[in-house]
């Protein structure tokens, strides 16, 4: 694992921004950022302006798939219990981790329309003190959104942050220079993650399967940081919004260690992922996809949840289910729903607003007089 120069991505950016439409430098040497790019696109080329939804349905519901299969016998020897949160940042990820002694990993923080003020709430409430490894996915605002606040306000009122991890592939947004920003300001260690690498999380093993090792170019999607995730018997997959080209690559080189048992579907449940030749390796028995009920890009997409009904795979989606908490021993695990629904794919399609509901939002225009500045 490489340690990022920090000065040096920070001039890389500033660089990128002198020559990316919606930039502009001026007489004094700063950089000003016009209504053109706000902040950043997903992948689909939009604007993502959708915000949490509310879901009236009732709370407190628990669902337990089966446990897995595999031979406890053969396991690595585990105690305590992990914990995966997929908290509900509506139209965006944010998924923590609590290892049994406590250590902490915050994968995402939500999106910039937040401000992390959803995350940090829901920190609080499971009495996070500390966050030991912050990780970006990848730098669009709707998976970094509440990166700069989440790091000062545990830097000043909290523990601290670890550690930062993230692909090394910079954007030009506003919410990416405020969370390198804080990165500077608080000397919080950050690195750059490829392939290969493993994150020392106590007695859970993280290894990171994406972006590839060496010149993996400048495609902030194709770079999103892939995580494999093992305790005990039990794996579990993330992989931020990896298309098409990653999960070829993944599938190839990778093959059977793309088995898990629960896996956090890609770019919230969009068909730019979740592809064919990557579920044939992943094979999972839960999928959790985090997205928002009405999301505008009509997330998640039919045609996967009708492959995951197909797959026989039993499916959470925080737009129905709000926060969901996978919990394992690393022999057995369930999961903890917010809101009470079924978990079948097909009734999930059933569920879900029609596309063209959804798709008059895609020209709503952000209101420039509430995005906010660089810091």
């Amino acid at each position: 694992m490489k340690r990022l120069l920090l000065i040096v991505l920070v001039a890389a950016m500033f660089v990128l921004a002198g020559c990316v439409d919606g930039i502009s430098t001026e007489d004094d040497g700063t950089t000003v950022e016009t209504d053109d790019d706000l902040e950043d696109a997903d992948s689909n080329g939009n604007e993502d302006d959708t915000t949490a939804d509310e879901d009236e349905t009732d709370p407190e519901a628990t669902n337990e798939p089966e446990a897995d299969d595999s031979d406890p016998d053969n396991s690595p020897d585990v105690d305590g219990e992990l914990e995966i949160h997929h908290i509900d940042v509506g139209q965006a990820d944010a998924t923590l981790l609590i290892e049994p002694s406590g250590e902490t990993m915050l994968i995402d923080s939500g999106d910039w329309r937040q401000g992390g003020a959803d995350v940090i709430e829901y920190l609080e409430d499971q009495n996070v003190d500390r966050i030991d490894h912050l990780v970006a996915t990848h730098g669009h605002a709707d998976h970094i959104g509440g990166h700069d606040t989440i790091i000062e306000y545990y830097e000043t009122e909290r523990d601290g942050i670890g550690a930062a991890y993230d692909s090394g592939v910079a954007t030009t947004s506003q919410t990416y220079e405020r969370y390198l920003d804080a990165i500077e300001a608080h000397d919080v260690e950050l690195f750059v993650v490829e392939e290969g690498d493993r994150l020392e999380f106590g007695e859970v093993n993280v290894d990171v399967l994406n972006p590839p090792a060496g010149d993996s170019g400048s495609d902030v999607d194709y770079n999103s940081v892939t995580l494999t995730i093992e305790y005990g018997a039990f794996s579990y997959l993330t992989s931020g919004d990896v298309g098409s080209g990653a999960e070829q690559r993944m599938a190839d080189d990778y093959r059977d260690e793309l088995h898990v048992d629960a896996y956090q579907a890609g770019h919230h449940g969009s068909s730019t992922s979740s592809t064919t030749p990557f579920m044939d390796q992943v094979t999972p028995d839960v999928a959790i996809i985090s997205s928002a009920y009405d999301s505008q890009y009509g997330h998640p997409h039919d045609e996967v949840l009708e492959d995951y009904a197909d797959r026989g795979i039993e499916m959470y989606w925080t737009g129905v289910h709000g926060d969901i908490v996978l919990t394992t021993d690393g022999q057995h695990y369930e999961l903890e729903t917010e809101h009470e629904f079924s978990t079948d794919a097909a009734d999930l399609l059933d569920e879900k607003p029609a596309d063209d509901e959804t798709q008059a939002s895609l020209t709503r225009p952000i209101d420039v007089a509430t995005a906010p500045l660089a810091g």
